[in-house]
C-alpha cells in the first residue's frame, strides 16, 4: 500500500497508556489490514514512564508501581495478547495494619475502604474509641446527604461516620491510592461507588454488604482465602513494557529521548516539532502524556491551560534490602498504613518480601516505605541519604531492625501524582471540547484524566486507539 494512503497517527508519550495505545493500533493493521503509518515518541531516554523495575542481586525492586487489581482486566488481556499471562503471580494475602499512637492495628475483616460490612471486628478493634463506634453506627439512622453533583470525599465520610473513623482508618486509605487530600477530592472522580451506595441505599454500611461479593461454599473458602486481589508479573512490571517495545518495534517508530514541543496545524492534519527541531505530519494524535506536558506542548494555542494545573504532589519510595535475621516483625502482615495522628515521616510501608515472594531471594527481607503527602512536598528534596535514613529511623520504632541494609533504591516523584479536585471530570470534560473545536483529531488519554491505576491508563490508551480505528475503517 502506498504510504500516502496510510493514516499517519502520532502517540506522544511512551508510558502504559501510549504504549497500549499504539499495540492495539499495529493489532488492527495486522489483523484487519487498517491503512496505518504509527509513530510513538517520548521524552525519557526508555519508555516505561512510571513503570520502572530495578534486578539486582536476585531483588525484584519496583520504582513505580508495584502491581495492578485482577478485577480490572486490560492488563491481563494485554499479557495474554504478548504472551506473558504465564508470568503473571498474585500477591500473598496477610494482615494489613494502620499506625495510630505507635501500635499497628489491623485493619477491621470485612471492611471496604474503610467502609464496616461486618459488625464484629468494627466492634472489637481498638482503633475507635466507643464513642467513635456509636458516632459511626449514626450511618444506620442518616438520611441522604441530598448533595447534587460533585462533592468533597472528605466531608461525605465525616457526615456519614464522623471525624474518628475518617481520621483513623478512611483517610489512610483513601489517600494512600491517590496520594491525596481527601477534604477536596473529587468524589465522583475516585470513588463515585460509595455516592451511588447512598443513593441507592441510604447507608453505607448496607449499600457495600450488599454489595460485596457473596461468599463462597465452605468447601471452597480455604482455598480461595489465599488468593490476592492483585497482579503483577513474576520479573517486575517492566516484563510487560519490555514485551510491548518487543512486538511494536518491526512495526511502529519509536522516537525516545527527543519529546514534542509544539503542534500546530498543517495542510492535512497537525505538524508536530521535537526538541531537536525534527517535524512529524500526523492525521491523528494521541496526547498520553502527563497534563503539565500536554499544557505547555497546547499553550500557543491557549488550550488544556487550564487542565495543566491540575495540582499535583510529591513523595518519595524508598526500598531496603536486608538478611532475614536483620529483621524482626512481631505481627504477621504485609504492610501498614500511617495515621496522620502520629509522629512519623514515613506515611505507609509494604512489608515486600511477604507480599510479592518472588520479589526476594530466600534469606532476604525488602521493605518498601513512602514519604510525603499533600502539604509534605520537601522530601522529595532530601538526598537519598537523608531519605534512607528517615525510613530506617521510623520502621526501626516499629519492627526490630540489626544494622544497615545490603542496599537501598530511593525513587522521587515530584510533581508527580495528579490530584483529582472537586470538579475534575467537568474539568477535563471542558478541555477536551475546547481542545476538539480547534484541533478535532487530538485526543488526551492518560493518569491525569480518567483514573491513575494501569488498568484505567491501558483502557484509556485503547479508547483512544479504537476511536482511530473506527475512523480509519470509515475512510
Amino acid at each position: 500500500m502506498n504510504m500516502d494512503e496510510r493514516k499517519r497517527i502520532v502517540i506522544v508519550g511512551g508510558g502504559i497508556t501510549g504504549l497500549s495505545a499504539a499495540y492495539k493500533l499495529q493489532r488492527a493493521m495486522r489483523e484487519q489490514n487498517v491503512p496505518l503509518d504509527i509513530t510513538l515518541v517520548e521524552a525519557a531516554d526508555r519508555l516505561g514512564g512510571k513503570i520502572d523495575t530495578v534486578r539486582r542481586d536476585g531483588f525484584v525492586i519496583e520504582r513505580g508501581p508495584d502491581s495492578f487489581l485482577i478485577r480490572k482486566q486490560s492488563i491481563e488481556r494485554l499479557a495474554e495478547s504478548l504472551g506473558i499471562a504465564d508470568e503473571l503471580v498474585r500477591n500473598a494475602t496477610g494482615q494489613a495494619f494502620v499506625l495510630l499512637h505507635d501500635r499497628l492495628h489491623p485493619i477491621p475483616g470485612g471492611s471496604v475502604m474503610g467502609i464496616p460490612t461486618e459488625l464484629s471486628p468494627f466492634i472489637g478493634t481498638e482503633l475507635f474509641s466507643w464513642k467513635g463506634k456509636l458516632r459511626a453506627a449514626g450511618d444506620f439512622l442518616l438520611p441522604r446527604s441530598g448533595v447534587k453533583g460533585d462533592q468533597p470525599v472528605g466531608p461525605f465520610f465525616r457526615r456519614r461516620f464522623g471525624n474518628e473513623v475518617v481520621e483513623n482508618l478512611i483517610e489512610p486509605l483513601l489517600s494512600g491510592v491517590y496520594s491525596g487530600d481527601i477534604n477536596y477530592m473529587s468524589l465522583q472522580a475516585t470513588f463515585p461507588q460509595f455516592a451511588e451506595a447512598e443513593k441507592k441505599h441510604r447507608s453505607l454500611i448496607l449499600g457495600m454488604k450488599k454489595s460485596r461479593p457473596k461468599k463462597r461454599p465452605a468447601a471452597t473458602t480455604k482455598e480461595t482465602k489465599k488468593l490476592g486481589a492483585f497482579h503483577t508479573f513474576r520479573n517486575g512490571l517492566s516484563t510487560l513494557v519490555e514485551s510491548l517495545e518487543e512486538a511494536l518495534k518491526d512495526d511502529v517508530r519509536l522516537i525516545t529521548g527527543n519529546g514534542v514541543v509544539d503542534i500546530d496545524h498543517a495542510e492535512r492534519g497537525v505538524t508536530l516539532t521535537l526538541q531537536d527541531g525534527m517535524t512529524l505530519e500526523a492525521d491523528d494524535v494521541i496526547l498520553a502524556t502527563s497534563h503539565q506536558v500536554a499544557g505547555r506542548i497546547m499553550r500557543r494555542h491557549e488550550l488544556l491551560q487550564e487542565v495543566s494545573t491540575i495540582p499535583t504532589t510529591s513523595t518519595a519510595a524508598i526500598s531496603l534490602a536486608y538478611d532475614a535475621d536483620q529483621v524482626v516483625q512481631e505481627q504477621d502482615g504485609t504492610g501498614f498504613l500511617v495515621s496522620k495522628k502520629n509522629d512519623y515521616d514515613i506515611t505507609a510501608c509494604t512489608w515486600t518480601s511477604r507480599k510479592w515472594p518472588t520479589t526476594t531471594p530466600d534469606g532476604k527481607v525488602l521493605l518498601r516505605a513512602f514519604v510525603g503527602r499533600v502539604g509534605e512536598e520537601h522530601y522529595v528534596e532530601y538526598d537519598d541519604e537523608t531519605l534512607v535514613d528517615i525510613a530506617k529511623r521510623d520502621l526501626g520504632k516499629i519492627f526490630t531492625i540489626q544494622g544497615e541494609p545490603n542496599f537501598s533504591v530511593v525513587t522521587r516523584f515530584k510533581e508527580d501524582r495528579p490530584q483529582y479536585r472537586v470538579g475534575h471530570k467537568e474539568r477535563v470534560a471542558h478541555a477536551r471540547r475546547q481542545l476538539n473545536e480547534v484541533f478535532p483529531m487530538i485526543q488526551l488519554a492518560g493518569a491525569s484524566y480518567d483514573g491513575v491505576g494501569l488498568p484505567d491508563c491501558v483502557d484509556q490508551g485503547e479508547a483512544a486507539a479504537e476511536r482511530i480505528i473506527r475512523s480509519a475503517r470509515r475512510s
